[in-house]
């Protein structure tokens, strides 16, 4: 029966609150996703930058790590000394998170270009330039996929920590059901669709990242 009472509130504030919902689930996503887009423009090139010169790989993934290990709600609280409370605190922890996987995917994808296709490219009369636009980037492009596929995923649950220092998300619903003397019921509302978006965020970015692998991406076979 308890049960049921919870499920009649749930959808109860669903009717009541879905457009106070859907905008909280918009602003959500696009802090993940700018911060995101931004660690992307960042790490990629740094990713590309240690993949030529090796000496560089183990400090610039230890910083990384460092950032990575710090708690979300830490790294929030130091950024909000500099940056104050709102979305851009929370789009710059997003970034710094966000900046592990990428580089590291960026730095794999490119060491794993096998290097006769490279000397090919080198043997046409290819610039460093042009090996890498047409040669190592489209062929480490799924990987460097994943490592944004990663982290959005991340993304997302950083962002709704957000809502303590004051940004628009999801997690504002999930602090109010916790502050409700019987708030199961919101907090569920503010949950599910966070991990709904975590969800279908992985599955978009994986059918990409295997849509535009070479590996994966074999022709069916001609019917004689």
């Amino acid at each position: 029966m308890e049960k049921l009472n919870t499920l009649e509130q749930f959808a109860v504030y669903y009717r009541d609150n879905y457009s106070y919902v859907f905008q909280l689930f918009l602003d959500h996503f696009l802090i993940s996703i700018y911060g995101v887009l931004l660690a992307a423009l960042v790490g990629i090139p740094i990713g590309i930058w240690i993949a030529r010169h090796s000496r560089l790989v183990a400090p610039v993934v230890s910083v990384a790590n460092i950032i990575q290990t710090v708690p979300a709600i830490a790294l929030l609280a130091i950024l909000m000394l500099g940056l104050g409370l709102g979305k851009t605190t929370v789009i710059a922890a997003v970034f710094l998170y966000s900046l592990l996987p990428i580089i590291k995917n960026t730095y794999t994808g490119i060491k794993s270009v096998e290097r006769h296709i490279i000397d090919a490219g080198r043997g046409m009369g290819m610039t460093k330039r042009q090996q890498l636009t047409m040669i190592e980037l489209p062929l480490s492009l799924s990987v460097i996929i994943a490592g944004i596929r990663i982290a959005l995923v991340i993304a997302i649950g950083v962002t709704a920590i957000g809502s303590f220092i004051g940004a628009p998300s999801l997690g504002d619903i999930i602090i109010r059901g916790t502050n409700a003397t019987d708030g199961q019921a919101i907090i569920l509302a503010g949950a599910i669709p966070t991990a709904l978006m975590a969800i279908l965020a992985d599955l978009i970015l994986g059918f990409i990242e295997r849509l535009i692998d070479p590996l994966k991406r074999r022709r069916k076979p001609a019917i004689s």
